[in-house]
């Protein structure tokens, strides 16, 4: 037996609260090696770097499966191993890279060389079963990925944004002038974000350019609020505009008021609110997910990569700090985020709310990333706030610990840390891949709640808001027959730099320091800066 994964300590705020009971059963995964990763990764940067031949030739479902479908001796190796030990595994993925399994942990330490035990979350009480290190037999080395949930904890402030009342006296807004008007500066509506970017209130035309909303921990999208959100802010366009629901795990969308959540309908409102007319969907993640730890993070990408013509753009304001991640599980996602890509799919996330202390503030010593903003291969989106706009403090955005810096950012990238001389040296690594890439409005946002007026704050608004730009991009390009901008940051740090509005003050503190300055070109607080789409549209060719 080798040791396969192990982490050094137990996450921060989690406590050892003792062994496992022997008879509990696991619901486990395996990931087998894929046979190519690299050629997806060059197939990936040749269809979206616009000075490539390829650029817009998006592969296909089984083209992409190719690259990622394990060899048939992996296979073999690891069923024969199943065998062995009396267990049956199912497929869960569409290359059959992933396999599924369940059994008690008295025989998962036997397998696995493990000490499954019972770990408490201190703040919320939550419990998980989880071992700190695993071991699997030599000759499954270069067979299996890993297995999961081991070292990977859960993520318990999946949290939400904060929900504020918004001011009682609304100033009288005239929608008409091209200048941004003067209550944009505390309450920020679709109008606001019209006239601060150059939106169109035009609606989109082609039915197959659509835009996905992840929803996941039981947040729904509630259709009543949205209709009166639409009624009051977007009375251009009909009120009973609305989505389209994909469930997965068990996901499901109730509509009682009392069940609508600020997130669901936060990025729902700020999706069709402002992507006029593009066909929307909420893909509600429900609990049964087969990810344990990921909260079906890894799920609904397999659904998606299952799927013959995903949406176009994907938008998820949910993430995690990366060192709660194994690197392994963490290379296995990001991988599939590429598989989306080459098909043509944008990914965007929001970047997190803790400043340089990860997805929100945490203790700490050095700066924490956080996950999947470490990706090289999804798009990253920060926060600013005010008219006019200032990176707003809470944008997480530093340098991954797991993933090396692209190619594509390494110019705007090294001018930041030249500027940057030896501010913070040491507490973040130079040389990983740098976040967020682009930013949007995230700072009193107002949004529809059960039927209440609130305002919300948090890069969970700006990644919608980004995501319906690149949306009503594509419906454009799509329009003239062109494909669709798919994976966005070799564009982006390129051609698509100068249409995007640098943000240049204002940092993002954290883990006791004023965490990274905004500044000209490209920084670790608002990336490349928001988007001008008269800009964006001449950059991508229309």
């Amino acid at each position: 037996m080798q040791v396969h994964e192990a982490r050094e300590d137990i996450p921060e705020g989690f406590v050892l609260s003792g062994a496992a009971p022997q008879d509990k059963v696991l619901s486990l995964r395996l990931a087998l090696v894929q046979s190519d990763p690299a050629g997806l990764e060059k197939a990936l940067m040749d269809v979206s770097t616009p000075s490539s031949a390829l650029y817009g030739q998006h592969l296909t479902k089984e083209e992409v499966e190719k690259f990622v479908a394990p060899s048939p001796d992996s296979v073999a190796a690891v069923n024969a191993w199943f065998a062995e030990n009396g267990i049956e595994a199912k497929s869960i993925s569409p290359a059959g890279d992933w396999l599924s399994f369940s059994i008690p942990v008295s025989q998962a330490n036997e397998l696995l060389g493990a000490d499954f035990s019972v770990f408490t979350h201190q703040e919320t009480g939550q419990t998980s079963v989880r071992t700190l290190s695993y071991s699997i037999p030599s000759d499954l080395q270069g067979h299996v990925d890993l297995v999961h949930p081991t070292i990977t904890f859960p993520n318990p402030f999946g949290r939400l944004p904060a929900m504020i009342a918004p001011p009682k006296a609304k100033p009288a807004v005239n929608l008409t002038s091209d200048a941004v008007p003067a209550s944009c500066a505390t309450t920020i509506t679709p109008s606001c974000l019209q006239a601060l970017y150059g939106i169109p209130t035009t609606p989109a035309t082609v039915s197959t350019n659509q835009l996905g909303v992840s929803g996941f921990i039981e947040q729904f999208a509630n259709q009543a609020d949205l209709k009166t959100f639409l009624t009051n802010f977007r009375p251009d366009i009909p009120s009973t505009t609305t989505f389209e629901l994909q469930t997965l795990d068990g996901g499901s969308n109730p509509q009682s008021p009392r069940q609508a959540g600020v997130e669901a309908d936060l990025d729902i409102q700020y999706t069709v609110g402002i992507a006029t007319e593009v066909p929307t969907f909420f893909i509600s993640v429900g609990e049964d997910f087969n990810d344990g730890a990921l909260e079906g993070f890894l799920d609904i990408i397999n659904f998606l990569l299952g799927e013959s013509s995903p949406p176009q753009v994907l938008t998820t304001s949910y993430g995690q700090n990366e060192n709660t991640i194994s690197r392994a599980l963490a290379n296995n996602l990001c991988t599939a985020y590429a598989q989306l890509g080459a098909r043509g799919v944008s990914i965007l996330f929001a970047s997190g709310d803790g400043g340089v202390a990860g997805s929100q503030t945490t203790r700490c010593t050095t700066f924490l990333p956080t996950f999947p903003s470490g990706c090289p291969f999804m798009t990253s989106v920060g926060a600013t706030t005010g008219v006019p706009e200032t990176s707003a403090s809470f944008s997480s955005g530093g340098f991954s610990n797991f993933f090396a810096q692209p190619s594509y950012q390494s110019t705007a990238v090294s001018s930041f840390l030249t500027a940057l001389g030896n501010t913070n040296a040491g507490k973040f690594n130079r040389s990983g891949r740098a976040f967020p890439d682009v930013a949007a409005m995230g700072d009193n946002v107002e949004i529809v709640v059960g039927g209440e007026f609130g305002l919300v704050g948090g890069t969970s608004c700006s990644s919608p808001i980004f995501a319906s730009v690149v949306s009503l991009l594509n419906d454009g390009l799509a329009a003239e027959g062109k494909p669709p901008l798919g994976f966005l940051n070799p564009f982006l740090y390129s051609t698509g730099a100068a249409a995007l509005n640098d943000i240049t003050t204002g940092s993002n503190p954290g883990c006791n320091t004023n965490g990274f300055p905004a500044g000209t070109g490209w920084d670790p607080v608002t990336g490349l800066g928001t988007p001008d789409f008269a800009k964006l549209k001449a950059a991508v060719g229309l």
